[in-house]
């Protein structure tokens, strides 16, 4: 960045308020149809590096589907997806990975078989080398940058003590983490979490919810959060968007989302969420 002292003084050419500010993620007119049905009406949306988004929604209005849309899993019908201002809709998922998106499934996507450092290795050539690609000719050193990176990221989600049990063998709340981990270790920009707290004990959850507000604060992390729990999308929100019968109905403060009688009667027939 230029640093004339007769440039122009534009807040937003400043390193902290372009950080602040900067649109990491945008859809445009999203949508998406299954035949006869569409699930994801004319979504546009938009997230800031740094900010903690939650989607929310009854059952069937769309929200997986608008997650697997911007992971490339799901081709859009109208529409474009934009990240760091760049459109990915002609990506490949693997490709949306390296440029700085990781997803964590609705169900723990680990690999049983492996040991839970294994797990991790994998995720952390796949976000070095590209499609679970590998060089065997790689030097040894970027060897040790991945399981260095591997190790860093069972710490940060706590497992590092657990990393040479067998993942099949880990309660199921941990086996949530590790996934939480694997998605971690690509080192993301952005993070999307399909319902990380489903099938959980009130322990696993509240450990789980500490984890995301640990990454968060360590890790400065932008992240969209998919989660039926009102308790914590209200209390870890920083914008809440609103999703019903495939169209955005509402976006705002967890207070805003809170009080907006679209949502209430969306959710409960009117009745005070």
């Amino acid at each position: 960045m230029s640093s004339d002292p007769d440039a122009p003084s534009d807040a937003t050419s400043t390193p902290d308020a372009s950080r602040s500010g900067e649109t990491l993620l945008e859809t445009r007119g999203l949508v998406k149809e299954f035949g006869g049905l569409v699930a994801t009406d004319d979504v546009s949306i938009d997230v800031k590096r740094g900010e903690r988004v939650s989607i929310i929604g009854p059952n069937g209005a769309g929200k997986s589907t608008l997650i697997n849309l911007i992971t490339r899993r799901l081709e859009p019908t109208r529409g474009d997806i934009l990240f760091k201002g760049e459109s990915i809709v002609q990506m490949e998922p693997h490709q949306v990975v390296q440029r700085g998106i990781s997803k964590s499934f609705q169900t723990a996507s680990i690999f049983p078989d492996l040991t839970v450092m294994e797990n991790a290795q994998i995720a952390a050539l796949a976000a070095e080398h590209g499609e679970f690609g590998f060089n065997f000719l790689t030097h040894r050193d970027k060897l040790t940058d991945v399981h260095e990176l591997a190790e860093d990221t069972l710490e940060a989600v706590g497992l590092l003590d657990r990393a040479h049990n067998d993942a099949e063998d880990l309660p199921y709340g941990d086996k949530r983490r590790l996934e939480i981990g694997i998605a971690l270790a690509a080192e993301p920009d952005l993070l999307l979490m399909d319902e990380p707290t489903a099938g959980m004990s009130p322990e696993e959850t509240q450990a789980t919810v500490d984890l995301i507000e640990e990454v968060k604060e360590e890790m400065g992390l932008t992240f969209v959060l998919v989660e039926h729990d009102m308790e914590i999308v209200f209390s870890i929100s920083d914008r809440i968007v609103v999703l019903n019968r495939g169209g955005v109905i509402a976006e705002g403060t967890p207070e805003e989302i809170r009080g907006d009688p679209a949502v209430q009667e969306a959710y409960l027939g009117g009745v005070e969420l």
